[in-house]
């Protein structure tokens, strides 16, 4: 049996030239390297996309834990419908301001100015100071042959007050024959203390302070700082108990210092 030969058919010239040139950008293709994920390395995952999302699907979502807000409502003065602050600028408008009440003192009226004791208003005048009328009272205090004048606007805020009472004389000796209470600190101080107290008009603290520094004759004798505010306090008390029970000054002294020997 005899075979034959199918004669190969001839290259076509361009399919030739295009299967060579692929060949060629095989050739020189860079092999591809696969790399491997390090060990505890996760991959990024991917960002999801947003989508846009209609109005008609949103929905409103309220807290479980909001408050209502409540409104407040200015509150009103009582048995009207005006508020606080509105009624204060119209009675500030409206209201006149009180004028200041002047001191009841008169010619010839005793009164105790803290800083020098028991004085006489001797006159009320009119004087001109940097261009200011002022009302002034003119107090005589016989016992220092001084002459104060004091403006009858200030006369109260100063501390000048009428006499004491029978009753406030009455406690301030008894306050004299209580037991003397000293402080242990240093004289100065007390020093100033007694004499706060003498200045301050007050007939009580001026009986203590009398009380304080009282020696009787079998106690130690007083140094002189002591004598002095000793003297000051009880001359302060004297002439205010003379002038409440209109005695002279001498009776007044002698009725402390019977108070202040019952004492000892």
């Amino acid at each position: 049996m005899s075979t034959k030969k199918v004669p190969a058919k001839p290259a076509t010239p361009g399919k030739t030239a295009k299967a060579t040139a692929k060949v060629a950008l095989k050739a020189d293709a860079k092999p591809i390297v696969k790399v491997e994920p390090k060990a505890g390395h996760k991959p990024e995952a991917k960002k999801p996309e947003l989508k846009a999302v209609p109005k008609s699907d949103l929905k409103v979502v309220q807290k479980t834990d909001a408050k209502p807000v409540q409104k407040v409502e200015p509150k009103l003065v009582a048995g009207t419908n005006v508020k606080p602050a509105v009624a204060a600028l119209v009675a500030a408008k409206v209201v006149p301001k009180p004028e200041k009440k002047k001191p009841d003192f008169r010619t010839n009226d005793w009164v105790v100015y803290p800083a020098h004791g028991v004085g006489r208003i001797i006159s009320v005048v009119e004087q001109e100071v940097a261009g200011i009328k002022l009302e002034l009272f003119v107090i005589n205090f016989d016992k220092d042959k001084m002459t104060l004048r004091v403006p009858v606007a200030k006369a109260t805020s100063i501390g000048m007050r009428r006499l004491s009472s029978p009753d406030v004389v009455a406690t301030a000796l008894q306050t004299l024959k209580g037991r003397a209470r000293i402080k242990r600190t240093m004289w100065s101080r007390r020093a100033q203390e007694y004499e706060a107290k003498i200045n301050s008009g007050d007939l009580i603290s001026i009986a203590e302070v009398v009380r304080d520094l009282h020696r009787a004759s079998g106690q130690p004798e007083q140094s002189y700082s002591e004598r002095q505010l000793y003297e000051a306090a009880l001359g302060r008390m004297a002439r205010e108990v003379a002038a409440v029970e209109r005695i002279d000054e001498d009776a007044a002294v002698k009725r402390l210092e019977v108070a202040l020997q019952r004492a000892a």
